[in-house]
């Protein structure tokens, strides 16, 4: 463990500057459920706020802004809950153990409730991406990843979850009193009956938790003022609320279709079933008792979501894991494709899913994402030769904290523990890949080539395809303030991430069919490699075997 010690000096930290062309601001934002208007019946009415961090491009600030603190406040419950989160995994325990002080000081490089920027596309609005965390995650936890994709001209919107899949999570009350915490929950790993009504209980609360967020966002395009108790931990209030106000018509989140979903791995089952809950949500409850199905989200028959998914919206799924999916109760819904598939959808064209090389090795749940992101039933998930295949690729060398903040911020750590390299450029490939897959469906985003300071990807060496590349480079230059328009062209001429033939070092197409192909999932060896403990830390660093053979073979039935 001392061995370690000089590496954790200086502080662990960010790249100072995001990749894309524009500045990136943030502002954290806590509305009290009241003041939202009620998309579904409430789950739990503990549940008094909804809380979010959002990230998107601002005007560059004429003075030195306050810092962004990874760790909120306060800073020390946070980090103590993460060391009792941790706690099966004795080493980062102790490793925690030696640097708290550290973790206090690691800011987020963006700045804080700086002015948006004015879009410069055609519909004078910014596309809008909302990423739900996993286990062990907070609104904090991916920011480098959306900060990148605020960067290319995006805003990012990073719910945190009240379900206790968070180490701690805090309702504000804003009346001055103590907030109360929301603790961690503890729940098995493997399938029984209990484990799956505890997942269907929490993501009763998470998909709820989306539909408050998309309200939430309606109201503030539509500039209406509303409460923010997160605003309570600045001495400048009222500068966060003329934050929110300058967000006014700048927001795609009215058209039907427009808002994109992502998530990582018990985020990315989240969005995934979120979708499919809105799409597939019987419109008479009279049908929902006759056909026996339970949602576990039933938005109103009037609610604005109704109209927003549709076969268009455009899904990100990071380390899908699919047993949360598979509930006795959820069996009808995990029998529908996802809404691509239907009349007027694009197919596979819509879904982009990013495995780490851990999940890509874990065979039960790489066959079920398989299946998931698939045309056909159930049971009988075959390509639709109508329809385009999903966008299935992994980044060797990873492991499944590599799609969040910590393999960035703890590159030691993850490659002595977890076997995983180069943090920033796996990351790079994820916001790119999201980038093209947004582009691709009609996104307005900033383009790869037009921008100074971006990563260059490494072709495998000796291909052929004539794209002329070299290491990963980053060059971190001041970022112009919001001067270069956003482009419809493809990120870089020179780069095909989103192709089956793509020549990127490291970066593996996945077939989406079921049936193994050369080279995919045949290394029997792998148990300890993709634990089922899914989340941002836990699953990489606990040695569950048992449990990883057990729920392997439940998820590939």
């Amino acid at each position: 463990m001392t061995a370690f010690l000089p590496s954790l000096n200086p502080t662990p930290a960010f790249p100072k500057h995001y990749g894309g062309p524009y500045p990136v601001g943030t502002v954290d934002i806590e509305i009290p459920v009241s003041e939202l208007p009620s998309v579904a019946r409430t789950p739990d009415p503990s549940i008094t706020t909804v809380s979010f961090r959002v990230f998107y491009p601002c005007e560059s600030p004429h003075s030195s802004p306050k810092p962004v603190y990874w760790i909120p406040d306060p800073q020390h419950g946070y980090v103590s809950a993460y060391a009792r989160f941790l706690g099966a995994s004795s080493r980062i325990s102790q490793l925690i153990a030696y640097f708290p002080r550290l973790l206090y000081h690691i800011t987020i490089p963006a700045v804080r409730n700086a002015k948006i920027l004015a879009a410069p596309s055609e519909s004078r609005r910014w596309p809008v991406v909302v990423f739900s965390h996993g286990l062990g995650g907070s609104r904090n936890a991916y920011s480098h990843l959306l900060g990148s994709l605020s960067s290319y001209g995006i805003v990012a919107i990073a719910p945190e979850h009240r379900e206790g899949s968070a180490p701690i999570s805090y309702i504000k009350q804003g009346n001055g009193s103590e907030p109360v915490p929301i603790d961690y929950r503890s729940i098995p790993h493997t399938p029984s009956r209990e484990v799956e009504e505890a997942r269907d209980e929490q993501l009763r609360i998470r998909l709820w938790e989306l539909g408050l967020v998309h309200e939430a966002l309606l109201m503030i395009d539509k500039g209406a003022k509303l409460s923010n108790f997160a605003s309570e931990v600045s001495s400048k209030k009222t500068e966060v609320q003329n934050v929110l106000l300058t967000f006014s018509a700048l927001l795609d989140v009215h058209r039907p279709g427009s808002i994109s979903w992502a998530g990582h791995s018990f985020g990315a089952a989240t969005v995934y079933q979120f979708v499919k809950s809105v799409f597939y949500c019987p419109t008479d409850q009279i049908l929902q008792n006759s056909t026996g199905h339970h949602p576990l989200f039933a938005p109103a028959a009037d609610s604005s979501i109704r109209s927003q998914i549709t076969p268009q919206s455009t899904v990100a799924l990071l380390d899908l894991w699919t047993l949360p999916l598979r509930s006795a109760s959820t069996a009808w819904l995990w029998s529908k494709a996802l809404p691509c598939y239907e009349s007027g959808g694009r197919g596979g064209a819509n879904v982009l899913v990013i495995l780490s090389e851990a999940f890509f090795k874990w065979r039960g749940n790489l066959i079920s994402t398989k299946q998931a992101v698939s045309a056909g039933p159930s049971g009988e998930r075959r390509h639709d030769p109508e329809k385009s295949r999903p966008h299935i690729f992994y980044p060797v060398k990873t492991a499944h904290v590599s799609q969040s903040d910590f393999g960035i911020l703890f590159p030691w750590a993850t490659k002595k523990f977890m076997k995983a390299e180069e943090p920033e450029r796996t990351l790079t490939l994820n916001v790119l890949a999201i980038l093209e897959l947004m582009r691709q469906n009609g996104k307005d985003v900033a383009s790869l080539s037009d921008v100074d300071g971006h990563a260059v990807l490494e072709t495998v060496p000796g291909a052929t395809n004539g794209h002329a590349v070299s290491n990963v480079v980053h060059k971190r230059h001041a970022h112009a303030n919001g001067s270069l328009d956003a482009s419809k062209q493809s990120l870089s001429a020179n780069i095909d991430i989103l192709s089956l033939q793509s020549s990127i070092r490291g970066w593996i197409p996945v077939s989406v069919d079921v049936e193994d192909k050369p080279g995919e999932a045949t290394n029997e060896k792998t148990g300890s490699d993709a634990d089922p403990s899914e989340a941002v830390m836990e699953s990489d660093f606990m040695n569950s075997n048992e449990d990883h053979e057990k729920m392997s073979h439940d998820t590939s039935e």
